[in-house]
């Protein structure tokens, strides 16, 4: 089975099951093999080849990168759902999972392909979402530096005569967080929705 497609399996298992039931080993065997290869070429790297070391090196480097994509893929679905809170999510919970988290997915996977992999492990999610009608879910930024990268956001909307629809979207460092990057839209009622995190 192909590595991207065994991920995308696994994230959408865990998804679909919010993390209450382990995955079948058939999706995480193969991964834990790849991981003892990997530990046993850290151990006992060779140095007959030059070539090898540049291999290696990407793999690593790949390895970083998808490593840091899955916990942020996974700590976006869980911020995600702890701000919608339980009144909220049961409503939106499908399409939020098959309509906006893989966009959230893209957004995260453009965002670590750009950022240079030596400063890739400086990269953390903020911990908590803001409650009440506040537009925050979560924020990606740099540990070192303490600045957001890109900011996901939710944004309730009340079109006259509509409704009441929640606007996913996320802004990016690159031009000061002013651009909204629309993710998409979820229809709620006519009535008010309730407050985030109750």
């Amino acid at each position: 089975m192909h590595k991207w497609f065994r991920k995308a399996m696994l994230v959408s298992f865990s998804i679909l099951t919010l993390g209450m039931i382990t995955p079948p080993p058939a999706l995480t065997m193969q991964e834990m093999k790849s991981d003892e290869t990997s530990k046993r070429n850290a151990i006992a790297p060779s140095t007959e080849n030059n070539a090898y070391f540049s291999i290696e090196t990407f793999k690593a480097e790949i390895d970083k990168r998808e490593e840091f994509i899955n916990f942020a893929i996974l700590q976006a679905e869980q911020q995600s759902f702890q701000k919608f809170g339980a009144k909220i999510s049961p409503v939106i919970e499908f399409e939020f999972n098959s309509q906006i988290l893989p966009k959230i997915q893209e957004a995260i996977q453009q965002l670590a392909e750009t950022y240079p992999e030596e400063t890739l492990h400086n990269l953390d999610i903020s911990e908590k979402p803001s409650g009440g009608i506040s537009e925050k879910i979560f924020h990606i930024y740099d540990k070192t530096t303490r600045k957001d990268l890109i900011r996901f956001h939710e944004r309730r909307d009340q079109p006259p005569g509509e409704g009441y629809w929640f606007n996913f979207h996320y802004h990016m460092y690159h031009d000061q967080f002013q651009d909204h990057h629309e993710l998409g839209a979820i229809y709620w009622d006519k009535n008010t929705p309730p407050k985030w995190l109750s």
